[in-house]
């Protein structure tokens, strides 16, 4: 291996173990979530609802759940580690080290991205001993769950470096991501929403995330799955190359 190649081999593996050591939190806490949606609104009203779009109401919010999984997990860790760090004043040492913005970038990314990765899959596995999930376009379902894991990775590191203290992260996830997320059809079918709600619902990107991974499980959509997919490449894209640029420039990271 090169210099650079066990570089960023080492900051990747620094950010695996950090969220590692807190499994309870990072990995268990949000599996236990996942079980208690499944159960209340299997359940509950999975009983009364029953079908949506000739699909049983469990099976239809899986996906989502393990969308909202992977987003939440990986914006949490990538947000949450950098604010530390800056706070730690453990930054400056990589940002003096010869590794270029580009490596600490993916480092920071792949961090969040592996853990929501994680969880999405345990949630996967546990959803599937539930109950008899499909996957019926693997070749959609594949790119839209790692282009949207990538991209709340690269939003969580956005929001770690603008972010001054803790309430900032705080305020970004319950006030902004969590309600985009649950307002973006995990739980009901936006078809179903009398107007203007319907309407409104699509300008909510995380409602063609969702219907992209549902898609992908169930072959049901409410949006058209190649643009979707298109539209979610390029803002990945875009985010991506936002954050290389700050971290190019050490904006708000250096002291």
């Amino acid at each position: 291996m090169t210099s650079a190649q066990i570089r960023f081999f080492s900051l990747v593996r620094r950010e695996v173990s950090r969220f590692l050591k807190i499994k309870r939190q990072t990995v268990g806490a949000p599996l236990l979530e996942t079980f208690l949606y499944i159960s209340v609104f299997g359940a509950a009203l999975g009983s009364r609802i029953d079908e949506l779009h000739g699909i049983d109401y469990v099976v239809f919010v899986i996906p989502g759940l393990i969308m909202m999984a992977w987003a939440i997990n990986a914006f949490a860790n990538n947000s949450s580690s950098i604010l530390q760090q800056k706070f730690q004043r453990a930054i400056d040492d990589q940002l003096s080290s010869p590794a270029s913005p580009l490596e600490l970038q993916l480092a920071f990314s792949l961090g969040g991205f592996l853990r929501g990765m994680l969880v999405a899959t345990l949630t996967f596995v546990a959803a599937s001993v539930l109950v008899d999930l499909p996957v019926d376009h693997v070749l959609v379902l594949v790119p839209a769950l790692l282009l949207v894991g990538f991209f709340f990775a690269q939003l969580g590191v956005l929001v770690g470096v603008r972010a001054e203290q803790f309430d900032d992260v705080s305020f970004a996830q319950t006030f902004v991501l969590q309600p985009l997320i649950f307002l973006g059809g995990v739980f009901y079918s936006a078809s179903l929403l009398p107007e203007p709600f319907q309407t409104l619902t699509h300008f909510n990107p995380v409602y063609y995330m969702i219907n992209l991974v549902r898609y992908g499980f169930l072959g049901y959509s409410e949006a058209n799955v190649a643009l979707s997919l298109g539209l979610l490449f390029l803002a990945t894209f875009s985010l991506f190359a936002l954050n290389l640029r700050l971290f190019s420039k050490g904006y708000r990271l250096r002291a």
